[in-house]
């Protein structure tokens, strides 16, 4: 049996000083003495790299070769973070490059640092498949995750000098990427356009023009399991890059159309689709990289084989839908298996279905993708006659089902009518076995509300797993001072494998010792955060305030509004005396939140949180009790410094519209106490760390669906304006310019809004948020009190780990499990 060398290798510090060195010299063509900062990165990372590179040929040839079904995951993002500090801790090599970048004569924080944060995703979506493909490597799950290289990934938020965000693009593989290894031999052919024939019965499809799907591999190595998974990342290329009879005509741009059109796919996450050519870049997007990883899949699993066995696809992988994003994988399977390999429709079908799974993240009706039939028939012909195929044949089992045409007809995955819709939802859901929801109450909202027709009539269909997040990450790198603290209260660091562990910290919340010592974490993580803050974006930051933080997508469900209407109330009350500035709990309030590019309310919520924050933080009458931040081009590096460092996290979205949320998760595992609505993964962080450990306000879902009823956004918010005094004030200001430097009509639209419609009530939750904001600071005041809420939020929330997720899907969903532990392995780690 190979050997697997990694991440149990043992090698000396010294030994790993002299591989930097090597690929110092050999690599970047510099000697220690000569080499930059950014050069010692990249020597680095390609040694850690090479270290793992047995086990992860070792973990692709028992995938293939055993009888362990692997798991696809298809994500539209994987938001990874700095990969350098994650592969060093997995791998078991931090200490050793530690001394070896200290003894070349640099700073291994600065090493560190130099890695760019990769741009391949926008938010929880993309951070979740981050974690997940972590958890499957650290069980030891054979795992491919497949996504594209966005070469911009999403946007570079910065503010003007109004606070508008404005964008720039994010070239984060504008230099060396050692992480990503680009094989061109195992390029996928990818088609588009063109039209259908029929051919003696067969169907056959015709493309005007093809792309070249070229896989960029990342290692993902486990924690402690040995094994190494793949991320495979697709970038777009053309076949014919240049028409030199154009080029030499002097006809520059026509002589490279065709690799601009081929890399424009892969440029940007999320291009904008309020125009059709964004629509119709976003589907190509999709298509391209589900349609390579199908193909690369079936390659992997059946080597050489022209004509394999297809039948036994869905034992060989599962495939996770992450969102609907991946969706349009289900009728390219079925062109695969019907138009290349001849199976007939009913065989194929049994296959598809049983390879898929379907993960929905939203219960939002607009973040349910749906695209015109036109578009897809334009872009891929053959898929819209399956997809059309799809939909007759599933109204026809319905019609066996049940005579009520209403839903029958709210079940058409293709719409009726002159513009007929695809609905990708329903084809996911039709199309597999399982579909999950992300929290207990989001799935029992999904199978309640949002596909209700489709769980009354397969209800063995639907079931729930809740998100996680993983403790290597973000807990054991981001938070190290509370990791040492945990294991020293433990007696052992095997939480970080298996966080359910942490309950072992509930006796100790009785200990005022080890409480005191807690606080002192966070206290040490806060002064850090300053310095942090200061250095990154000049910011001057007092650690000797309350640190509240409120870090997520600008959405208006997430109801930044909420929060920042909260701030100008209590800056009201603190400029008219209403509260004694000197027993007012001084407070940071901390912003972070990127808003789409063409979501004009969230910019315009930017921009006035930008510009509260510029008036409070420049009134000397309230310096030094109550600040407002907003650090710009919120990411991975960022969370993880504030995170640690944050006392109060506002999970304070509108009840029943936040699918999961895991911020929540990563701020109350690191000691944050919560204040939040019963919404999403709340409701169950509430139930494990005690209802007495977390500030619940608002109403619930029952009670917004019966504030709906009775026409609340037709213009019912008014009377909350007009019935709050502190809400009516703060509204005032927002409308007066007094931050907008009196023009009165910046924040019309946002006024308007609230004042007419309020869709996700935040006015309706105003008074509610701000009593149980007087709570907290009461709270806040007893020390002894607060921490030790603090210290039993970490210890009753190992359940959030994204270890335990996975171990759920394996069970619910995926019917699978890791590939048997290697013997040679288990006697090294003995």
């Amino acid at each position: 049996m190979t050997q697997i060398t990694a991440p149990h290798e043992q090698i000396s510090a010294e030994a790993f000083a002299d591989e930097i060195r090597d690929y110092l010299l050999k690599g970047q063509g510099v000697k220690p003495a000569e080499a930059k900062v950014e050069d010692v990165y990249v020597a680095a990372a390609t040694a850690v790299r090479n270290h793992l590179l047995d086990a992860w040929a070792k973990t692709r040839e028992d995938m293939v070769s055993g009888n362990t079904k692997a798991v696809g995951y298809l994500s539209a993002e994987f938001l990874m973070g700095r990969q350098l500090r994650n592969a060093l801790l997995n791998a078991g090599l931090t200490e050793q490059f530690n001394k070896a970048v200290a003894e070349l004569g640099f700073d291994p924080h600065d090493v560190i640092t130099a890695e760019p944060e990769p741009g391949l995703g926008n938010g929880g979506l993309g951070r979740l498949a981050a974690c997940f493909i972590d958890s499957l490597a650290s069980i030891g799950v054979p795992a491919f995750g497949y996504g594209i290289q966005y070469q911009y990934g999403i946007f570079r938020q910065e503010f003007d000098d109004k606070g508008r965000q404005y964008e720039r693009a994010d070239y984060w593989l504008a230099n060396e990427n050692p992480w990503g290894h680009t094989d061109y031999n195992r390029d996928v052919r990818v088609n588009f356009g063109g039209h259908v024939e029929d051919n003696n019965g067969r169907r056959v499809w015709n493309p005007d023009w093809s792309v070249r799907a070229v896989p960029v591999d990342y290692l993902v190595p486990g924690y402690e399991s040995g094994r190494v998974n793949t991320l495979r990342l697709w970038t777009a290329k053309a076949y014919h890059e240049i028409d030199l009879r154009a080029f030499n005509r002097g006809e520059y741009y026509q002589a490279v159309e065709n690799q601009v059109k081929a890399e424009d796919i892969t440029k940007i996450l999320y291009p904008e689709d309020s125009t059709p050519q964004g629509k119709s870049l976003r589907l190509q997007q999709q298509y391209f990289f589900v349609a390579a990883s199908l193909h690369d899949a079936i390659r992997t699993f059946y080597p050489g084989q022209d004509k394999p066995d297809m039948a036994t696809f869905p034992n060989k992988i599962t495939f996770q839908l992450n969102d609907t994003h991946p969706v349009i994988g289900i009728p390219e399977l079925m062109r695969i298996l019907i138009d290349e390999y001849g199976y007939d429709w009913d065989t194929a079908w049994d296959i598809t279905t049983r390879t898929f799974n379907y993960t929905c993240h939203t219960l939002l009706p607009e973040a349910l993708e749906i695209w015109p039939a036109r578009l897809i028939r334009e872009l891929l012909p053959r898929h819209m006659e399956i997809i059309e195929q799809i939909n007759e044949r599933f109204v026809s089992l319905l019609q066996t089902l049940t005579d009520d045409s209403a839903k029958i007809d709210r079940m058409r995955i293709v719409t009726s009518g002159d513009d007929p819709q695809v609905r990708m939802a329903y084809l996911a859901t039709a199309g597999g076995t399982h579909v999950n929801g992300v929290a207990e109450l989001h799935s029992q909202l999904l199978k309640d509300v949002t596909l209700r027709d489709f769980s009354d009539l397969f209800p063995n269909k639907f079931t729930n797993v809740t998100n996680g997040v993983t403790p290597r990450r973000f807990v054991r790198l981001a938070n190290p001072r509370m990791s040492d603290l945990i294991t020293e209260g433990l007696g052992t660091d095997t939480w970080i494998s298996d966080l359910s562990k942490l309950e072992g910290l509930v006796p100790l919340a009785d200990d005022g010792e080890f409480v005191h010592r807690f606080a002192e974490v966070k206290r040490a993580n806060k002064r850090d955060f300053a310095g942090f803050a200061k250095e990154h974006y000049g910011f001057d930051v007092n650690p000797d305030t309350m640190f509240d933080s409120m870090i997520k997508r600008l959405h208006e469900y997430k109801r930044q509004s909420l929060k920042i209407l909260a701030v100008i109330a209590r800056y009201a009350s603190l400029k008219s005396g209403e509260t004694d500035v000197n027993t007012f709990t001084p407070r940071t309030v901390i912003f972070g939140a990127k808003a789409a590019p063409g979501y004009a309310m969230a910019k315009e919520t930017i921009q006035l949180i930008n510009n509260v924050s510029r008036v409070i933080n420049n009134d000397p009458d309230i310096q030094g009790k109550l600040n407002v931040l907003f650090p710009w081009n919120y990411n991975i590096e960022l969370s993880q410094n504030l995170i640690p460092a944050t006392e109060l996290d506002e999970q304070i979205s509108q009840a029943g519209k936040e699918a999961s949320g895991t911020g929540n998760m990563k701020f109350a595992i690191n000691g944050a106490l919560t204040v939040g609505t019963l919404d999403g993964a709340n409701v169950e962080i509430r139930e494990r760390v005690g209802y007495e450990n977390f500030f619940l306000f608002g109403m619930t879902v029952d009670e917004v669906e019966a504030l709906y009823a009775e026409g609340y956004d037709k213009g019912m918010s008014r009377q909350y304006y007009e019935n709050d005094p502190r809400l009516k004030r703060a509204i005032d200001m927002v409308a007066d310019g007094t931050f907008s430097e009196g023009d009165r009509s910046t924040y019309q639209n946002l006024v308007n809004d609230w004042l007419s419609k309020d869709y996700f009530m935040t006015l309706a939750d105003f008074g509610a948020y701000m009593d149980i904001q007087s709570e907290i600071e009461k709270t806040y005041a007893d020390e002894k009190k607060w921490f030790r809420m603090a210290l039993l939020n970490t210890a009753r929330t190992g359940y959030f780990s994204s270890d335990r997720s996975i171990e759920d899907y394996l069970e619910r969903v995926w019917m699978t499990g890791p590939l048997p532990e290697d013997p040679q392995l288990k006697a090294r780690e003995n």
